[in-house]
């Protein structure tokens, strides 16, 4: 996997401003090698859809792979009649090579490409782009596998699609639906810090950037298409789909080990409503909830076992007297550790008796409840005791996760920002961060101190013949 040095974090996401006239806001690519007869119908067609319908100025360009036939001379004959049509040429092939080259070079804010054949209805391309022209999205994807596309195509190309996500899903954990889709858009911030670390240059290029990305935290935009498979197509399936098996294999091993730095993926803080400071919202409160949801499940099974080993020599009140002192020891204990994150010595006698206090609680709607089972029929079922009681600690467990978070175990960090706010040394911690206010984060793009470092795409792939 590529690790060249990036320029670090990407800058906040905000709605592209309006472009002088003449300014390309979008710069659709088009890819192509030996498509002499295709070519000049596809921009033309493509020039007349944007120049009707894009509210921006737009480019089109012509990324010439290495083409053996009268491709080139078509491409630069239209760049000579079409003042938006512009031609790039590429001495090499591969589909991946040429998107990275002019979408490194381009200087419109948002990239895009789609296939020559134009099988996706051009009506999607507005959707497709304006989420990153807003600063909605990172990247946008057309997509052929949702329920709202209307898709023409063979049978066996819809089987190789479908299969090839579904391997995705499972060995990658991918969450977009259609990876392979020719029709694609992304900022340009993005593509100059993600496609430094995308290393294909082939068909798997497309795979590879939108795995990286998801698994950066970017946010994909997905537009369901109508498609229309072209039959005459020149995609090798089966040399296509042993390279993106390949490929799958090469991301996933990068991923497991850790090699691949998404670290520079990352968005300034802020930017993502996650990271923003909102009154009387409590922190951390998803994963204290995973938490304290395990511990409890296994304290619940660990108090109907002693329950019943109890019950067996005594009466059903103190049986679950006793089975709730033992358990909610051991619940405090671990949600001290595991939920809380409290290590060290410090303050345990002190949180063992508050959490005697819930532990009380908890006995009283326990206890509540078996009297008002008894009052209700004088031999209950052992089944119908433990129903009741499994539902009175559930009641109970609510009560006790808020006294917990609230009392018992309160946030320190909290204390900690209020110390260092009145000027004091608050302690260091697995917390600490780097504090960012809205409008003070600096565009790397722009900052002076940032050197940028081209981008150079292998000179040779032996294992890329398209």
């Amino acid at each position: 996997m590529r690790t060249d040095s990036s320029p670090g974090t990407l800058p906040a996401r905000e709605h592209l401003p309006a472009a002088p006239a003449g300014t390309p806001v979008l710069d659709v690519v088009i890819p192509v090698y030996n498509e002499e007869k295709d070519l000049q119908p596809c921009v033309r067609r493509l020039h007349e859809h944007l120049a009707r319908t894009f509210p921006y100025a737009f480019r089109i360009t012509i990324a010439d792979n290495a083409s053996t036939d009268t491709t080139l001379r078509v491409a630069r004959r239209l760049a000579a009649e079409i003042p938006e049509v512009t031609v790039h040429r590429l001495e090499q092939k591969g589909r991946g090579r040429a998107l990275r080259a002019v979408w490194s070079a381009s200087d419109a804010p948002v990239l895009a490409y789609m296939d020559v054949d134009l099988s996706t209805d051009l009506n999607a391309l507005l959707p497709l782009v304006a989420p990153l022209i807003s600063g909605h999205s990172d990247l946008a994807i057309g997509s052929r596998l949702t329920r709202s596309s209307r898709v023409v195509r063979g049978p066996k190309r819809e089987f190789v699609s479908r299969a090839y996500n579904l391997i995705l899903r499972g060995s990658l954990q991918a969450r977009f639906s259609d990876a392979q889709c020719g029709f694609k858009a992304i900022r340009r911030e993005v593509a100059r810090v993600l496609l430094p670390l995308v290393e294909d240059t082939g068909w798997f290029f497309d795979t590879e950037m939108l795995v990286l990305a998801e698994r950066a935290g970017l946010r994909i935009h997905e537009v369901p298409v109508d498609w229309v498979d072209d039959p005459d197509s020149t995609v090798h399936i089966v040399r296509t789909a042993t390279d993106d098996l390949k490929g799958v294999w090469r991301v996933g091993r990068a991923l497991a080990t850790g090699s691949l730095p998404l670290d520079r993926l990352t968005r300034p803080f802020g930017d993502d409503p996650r990271d923003r400071e909102i009154e009387d919202v409590p922190k951390g409160l998803a994963r204290q909830l995973v938490g304290f949801c395990v511990v409890g499940a296994l304290s619940t099974l660990f108090y109907l076992l002693l329950y019943t080993g109890f019950r067996a020599f005594t009466g059903s009140q103190a049986a679950n007297a006793l089975a709730l002192l033992v358990s909610a020891v051991a619940n405090t204990a671990a949600n001290r550790r595991l939920t809380f994150g409290v290590r060290g010595r410090g303050g345990a006698v002190r949180h063992q008796a508050q959490g005697l206090v819930v532990f009380g609680i908890g006995l009283a709607l326990t206890s509540g409840s078996l009297a008002a089972l008894g009052a209700a029929t004088s031999e209950p079922a052992h089944s119908t005791e433990l129903a009741v009681l499994v539902a009175a600690n559930l009641a109970a467990t609510v009560l006790r996760f808020l006294l917990l978070r609230a009392w018992v175990f309160p946030d320190r960090r909290e204390d900690d920002s209020r110390v260092s706010a009145r000027g004091g040394d608050a302690p260091a911690g697995p917390y600490d961060t780097t504090a960012f206010r809205a409008g003070e984060v600096a565009d790397p793009w722009r900052d002076a101190t940032v050197q940028l470092l081209p981008v150079r795409p292998h000179d040779t792939d032996a294992r890329d013949l398209r």
